[in-house]
């Protein structure tokens, strides 16, 4: 038996919090990581009174900070508030059985190609073993995947593609993640029939069976726009913070049912905005169906 699920999923807070309304209840959050600016402690404490605030009985954040000596004392923030429904990932495979009655498998890993005083990185040139179950329903990671939602302002794509070859292989439900702030975006992936022997995304993913569900392009002006263009951007924009989210269902009576196996759902939810337009990206809100915890 299938049980629709409901993810409320943010990324990027960088210590900041937004609106939170009761129309953002859900049964999972997923934090992708940079819950603060500068690993200061207060900053913890302010994005752990977010994630408690947030209507949903289990929260899960994944963390990537600034390498400051040690991650003691926000573990045991994150440990003093399981009572609200948090649950501090490390990157690996978790199950959870969840209060709907289906159950969760989860794959996190906050570990992202870069240079530079973070923690959590690598050289871009090594090679990072993203070590995905094959029947996980959920990849949480901080960065994406290369091809996928990475491209910078520079015009550069700055995923891992030995990320996209571990999810290209397992084939997750649904692969949530941040990092490149103006990545924000969904997209209905459907792959093709056989593994290439070395996965990209130019080779694997079948992008005339794919749907892209929003970007950012269509929530800011650019200088391309015509006015009848920019004001209905400014609606739609309107619109997300008057609800306080984006939304997609891709349940088995949806108009884009997922096919598992065969689709994955990724989002880039990185809430920290680049434009003034937009300087705090809209969260995601996601159905998707999971198996019964009986099943």
């Amino acid at each position: 038996m299938a049980i629709k699920t409901r993810f409320l999923i943010i990324s990027d807070t960088h210590g900041g919090v937004f609106d939170v309304k009761e129309v953002q209840q859900a049964d999972v959050v997923i934090h992708c990581g940079d819950l603060t600016e500068e690993s200061k402690i207060d900053e913890f404490r302010t994005t752990i009174n977010l994630l408690r605030r947030l209507p949903a009985p289990l929260k899960l954040p994944d963390l990537v900070e600034k390498n400051f000596g040690g991650l003691g004392e926000p573990r045991r923030l994150f440990n003093e508030a399981k009572d609200a429904g948090i649950t501090f990932l490390d990157e690996g495979n978790y199950q959870f059985t969840l209060q709907n009655g289906a159950v969760l498998r989860v794959y996190a890993s906050p570990f992202t190609p870069s240079e530079g005083g973070w923690a959590f990185q690598y050289p871009p040139g090594d090679k990072h073993d993203f070590a995905v179950a094959d029947n996980v329903d959920v990849a949480i990671t901080h960065g994406p995947p290369h091809g996928v939602m990475d491209y910078t302002d520079s015009k550069q794509r700055a995923g891992c593609p030995y990320l996209f070859e571990a999810i290209r292989r397992a084939k997750p439900l649904l692969h949530c993640f941040g990092h490149i702030h103006e990545g924000w975006d969904s997209k209905l992936v459907t792959w093709r029939d056989n593994v290439s022997e070395k996965p990209s995304h130019f080779a694997d993913i079948d992008n005339s069976r794919s749907v892209t569900i929003e970007k950012l392009s269509n929530l800011i002006g650019n200088k391309q726009d015509d006015i009848e263009t920019i004001t209905a951007k400014e609606q739609k924009v309107k619109a997300c913070i008057r609800r306080g989210f984006c939304s997609t269902s891709h349940c088995s009576d949806d108009i884009h049912p997922l096919n598992p196996g065969s689709q994955t759902l990724f989002v880039n939810a990185s809430i920290e905005g680049k434009s003034d337009d937009l300087i705090s990206q809209p969260p995601w809100i996601v159905d998707l169906e999971l198996p019964a915890a009986a099943d």
